[in-house]
């Protein structure tokens, strides 16, 4: 058979160059990876640590503006004290604006982010954020492996690929 009636000619999720890209699997695992984001945000919602941190890689990192939490335990820690303190009553917003997978067990994810506490009725601009996202397959789902974020510049995001 050749090239031409195969269809569409991509890497597929085992990396194998000229395969067929299969559809159905990346419109799962981009379902699965973008449930994380929905499980984070429901965590947050309710303040719960442990439910937050079940998302992360026992040896994940997190980069936050001034701040490296290294492994579960640390951002547990970190997380545990936002919720109890300055984040307590916040919820946390992602829109998922780009999922790349590298092979079947890796994926780039990056997301506009914010952060919106009681009372208010719209994030303010200055708050969103772009945040890029390295999440791992793992024995029952997908895991945050590591987490970077940084101020989004006026204007919204460069959402060229």
């Amino acid at each position: 058979m050749d090239r031409q009636s195969r269809g569409p000619v991509a890497a597929n999720p085992t990396g194998d160059v000229g395969a067929r890209h299969d559809a159905g699997w990346r419109r799962t695992e981009e379902r699965a990876v973008r449930a994380v984001f929905d499980a984070t945000s429901r965590a947050w919602r309710s303040g719960d640590a442990d439910a937050f941190v079940a998302w992360y890689g026992e040896d994940a990192t997190v980069i936050l503006p001034g701040a490296c939490l290294k492994g579960r335990d640390e951002i547990r820690a970190g997380m545990a004290g936002a919720f109890a303190g300055a984040l307590k009553g916040s919820t946390r917003e992602h829109a998922v604006l780009t999922v790349r997978f590298l092979g079947t067990d890796a994926a780039v994810v990056v997301t506009r982010s914010a952060t919106s506490f009681p009372g208010e009725v719209e994030v303010p601009g200055e708050r969103w954020e772009l945040a890029t996202w390295a999440l791992s397959r793992r024995p029952g789902g997908w895991l945050v492996e590591a987490f970077h974020a940084c101020p989004e510049a006026a204007g919204g995001p460069d959402r060229r690929d």
